[in-house]
């Protein structure tokens, strides 16, 4: 991705998006694309990576995505198959996915989110799409996102969609406290306030928290307490390192305090796994609130759960902001053009608005495409896309996140203080940005 967007034009753009997260595929035949056209993919097999996926329909990513290859699949008689491999939404499923596609020979295409694809398009693992890209293609994704996926003129991904974090809330605890569901825009201190209601203990012993989150290398799910107060962690052009502002301590401060002074996070906050917070949410409910973006959404709607979805609480900077990244597809650079041709009319697909039609529920964030209609509950983040705050789509940011996550994950657990955690980053940040 070029990281000649700046991240303003980013979130402009992005609030031109037609969101919506229950139909995520473009309708190529209304767009001109006919991905539905068998007779273009040859006698080849393909190897698929789903970020999230649960192979047999362990959840709702991997029930959704077997059923959008079955349904392609069904319509390219001449596709031999194609497998589908899951990985992870942290660091670790990251590096195995940087891995498999660098390594050539176990991926075709793949789902990764925006700030991979610049080392992938450095090291020459990935084919660029635009010999595929159709004039309806253009005119359907939003220009911004195609932008976005370029390096030096050529595009190298199908942006799938845009998931911002949200706070998702469990309607049954609230009521068992008899708490009121917060206004849109609440603020930290309201928040605070309703989190240590929602901290108790029930009459058989079970501690229930009133937040808890992800803090991931992989994940930015608690970022917007930080950069709530209106701190940013590097400047406009990406050439400077500048979350150690007051406005970046003060708000690191917010998010250590959650746990260290106001008591409203599980021990083990800082440490936790997703599968943690989406256990401890849905089938434990014994966290009253987490944030993380729209995907599990629809998995909570398939369980019949009693849950809703409101902003991230406002700042001192007394303005909206939430945190995000651009979902994407990408084909590795493969050297056979039969099997390349599959690969991209796949992942096409997989990005349109008609497998959005074919699949009910497919979107699981809002989309990249203007022809992506979406309902709740991914309808419920769409709100948000005019403030997310893109992640810098640059080579140097998986590395400058991961330096950046010890230190917050330091502050958290009472290790080292917020102005500490992050002035400590700062030189060997900067030194990434001048490379």
């Amino acid at each position: 991705m070029s990281s000649s967007i700046t991240r303003r034009q980013l979130l402009v753009e992005g609030s031109k998006v037609a969101v919506s997260a229950s139909v995520l595929s473009a309708l190529l035949a209304a767009c001109g694309g006919d991905s539905g056209s068998g007779n273009q993919t040859s006698d080849v097999s393909l190897r698929y990576w789903v970020l999230g996926y649960s192979p047999n329909g362990g959840n709702q990513t991997g029930k959704l995505t077997d059923a959008a290859v079955a349904a392609y699949k069904k319509a390219h008689k001449n596709l031999k198959g194609v497998t589908i491999t899951g990985y992870t939404g942290d660091q670790s499923g990251f590096t195995k996915l940087t891995q498999a596609v660098q390594g050539g020979s176990t991926v075709d295409v793949f789902r990764l989110p925006s700030d991979v694809l610049p080392t992938l398009v450095r090291a020459g693992s990935v084919a660029p799409i635009d010999d595929f890209l159709t004039a309806d293609d253009k005119s359907d994704i939003a220009s911004n996102l195609l932008d976005a996926v370029s390096t030096d003129g050529k595009r190298y991904s199908w942006p799938l969609w845009v998931p911002p974090v949200g706070m998702y809330l469990n309607l049954d605890i609230f009521k068992e406290r008899g708490v009121d569901v917060p206004k849109d825009d609440w603020t930290y201190e309201e928040f605070v306030d309703i989190a240590k209601r929602l901290t108790f203990k029930r009459s058989n012993g079970q501690q229930v928290y009133g937040y808890s989150g992800v803090i991931d290398a992989g994940v930015v799910n608690t970022w917007p307490f930080i950069m709530g107060d209106g701190a940013y962690p590097l400047s406009k052009d990406n050439k400077q390192y500048t979350f150690n502002t007051p406005e970046g301590v003060s708000g690191l401060q917010k998010l250590m305090d959650l746990a260290l002074k106001y008591k409203v996070t599980p021990p083990d906050f800082g440490t936790q796994t997703t599968t943690d917070m989406v256990t401890g949410f849905s089938q434990k409910k014994n966290y009253a609130m987490y944030s993380e973006p729209s995907g599990s959404s629809a998995t909570y709607k398939a369980l019949g759960m009693n849950f809703t979805v409101k902003s991230m609480p406002i700042g001192m900077s007394g303005k909206p902001l939430t945190t995000g990244g651009i979902g994407l597809i990408s084909v590795t650079n493969l050297q056979d053009d039969n099997k390349l041709k599959a690969a991209m009319d796949l992942a096409r697909y997989l990005t349109s608005s008609q497998v959005g039609h074919d699949i009910t529920g497919y979107y699981l964030a809002p989309g990249a495409r203007k022809s992506v209609e979406v309902s709740d509950p991914i309808a419920l983040f769409k709100p948000f896309v005019p403030y997310t705050y893109i992640t810098p789509i640059i080579a140097q940011w998986p590395q400058i996140r991961t330096i950046l996550h010890d230190q917050i994950q330091k502050a958290v657990l009472g290790k080292v203080s917020a102005k500490d955690a992050l002035n400590n980053p700062a030189s060997e940040v900067n030194s990434l940005l001048n490379g």
